[in-house]
């Protein structure tokens, strides 16, 4: 077998077959296993109801043919007598290689973590929910950015002056884009100091609606029409913002007015009708109601009650049920409600004449 040991570009035939064995084989190995620790992992979770069986999936399930023959190409030249110039250039590919493989294992790790616990919390606490996207967002930046300046002092690098071109780079970048990063920086004040989360309802100025998606840019809000308003998130946070969903009770204050000529044994009942009508409600905690002053054309009473839920249909169900409630039992006690009215008096001061022929008679 005299034709293996001729010798090709510096190494013999028998040593580049061994070579691109190494890298084959090397392949198929961990192309194999990464099939079997699928299978092996689905069969698992088919028996076991535990979450970390999707966790190992995704990230074997993240590794790169490329990747990985890349890698396997560097340990294949071991077995080779080439330049130092083509080993470097290959210990460089590996060393990229190996780094966004492990990026990838990373980026599958975070994305799953951040997802599984938005997944648990969004129905129950969106603020937590809404805090930890964004958290999974700055977690992947530092992750990469980290592993990119590893990657680069194992490349020979020096990391220490690129860090310092970073920063003055990073400052010029920061001018050129402070409103975008103004907005980010707005982002990570509402995810933080939580004033509105996914869910609740809100009012802008004169905008109204409930809040469907916080960004890094722009908040996203549905409104009581149909239409979606986005909002940037530096000028939202300048406006001033009312959470209704914040609202533990709501305070309700309303007049009725009765006439005049109500008798006055009744207008002293106007306001304990008032208070049994409001302690009747289920939802309705009673606070105070008055003889308040003299209108125009009725005398006025003030009724304060809190409804006891932040719905907006609970109070305008309870609301309903107080009106018509006065109005059967104004009815009963023969009380009218007063409407704008106005009486003119007139007198007459002008002297009718005398009859001067009936006098003479």
């Amino acid at each position: 077998m005299e034709y293996l040991d001729q010798v090709y570009f510096g190494n013999s035939l028998k040593t580049w077959l061994i070579a691109i064995g190494i890298v084959a084989l090397s392949v198929v190995a961990v192309m194999l296993i990464k099939r079997l620790l699928v299978r092996w992992i689905k069969r698992f979770a088919e028996a076991s109801a535990h979450g970390l069986r999707y966790l190992f999936i995704n990230v074997i399930g993240s590794t790169k043919f490329l990747l990985v023959l890349v890698i396997c190409l560097y340990a294949g030249t071991s077995a080779l007598t080439i330049p130092a110039a083509a080993v470097r250039f290959i210990e460089i590919g590996a060393i990229i290689a190996a780094f966004l493989q492990f990026g990838l294992w990373g980026n599958a790790i975070i994305t799953f973590w951040i997802g599984r616990i938005v997944q648990e919390k969004i129905q129950r606490d969106a603020a937590g929910a809404t805090t930890l996207t964004a958290l999974g967002f700055l977690a992947r930046v530092v992750f990469w950015a980290g592993l990119l300046l590893f990657a680069l002092d194992n490349l020979g690098v020096n990391i220490t002056g690129l860090a310092a071109g970073i920063g003055i780079g990073g400052i010029a970048i920061a001018l050129a884009v402070q409103n975008i990063l103004g907005d980010l920086f707005a982002s990570l004040s509402i995810v933080l100091d939580k004033p509105f989360v996914i869910g609740d309802f809100i009012i802008v100025d004169e905008y109204l609606g409930t809040v469907e998606h916080i960004g890094l840019k722009t908040t996203r809000v549905r409104s009581l029409s149909g239409e979606q308003l986005v909002f940037s998130n530096t000028d939202l946070l300048k406006s001033r913002i009312r959470n209704y969903k914040r609202m533990f009770e709501r305070r309700i204050e309303f007049e009725v007015g009765i006439t005049y000529q109500t008798p006055l044994e009744k207008v002293k009942q106007v306001s304990g009708m008032l208070r049994s009508i409001i302690e009747q409600q289920p939802k309705a905690r009673f606070d105070r109601a008055h003889f308040k002053h003299f209108g125009d054309s009725a005398l006025m009473y003030e009724a304060v009650y809190y409804v006891n839920t932040p719905e907006y249909n609970d109070y305008m169900d309870t609301q309903e049920s107080i009106n018509l409630a006065i109005m059967q039992l104004f009815a009963e006690q023969a009380i009218e409600f007063a409407y704008p009215t106005r009486t003119l008096f007139v007198q007459d001061d002008i002297k009718k004449p005398v009859d001067q022929s009936r006098e003479t008679k």
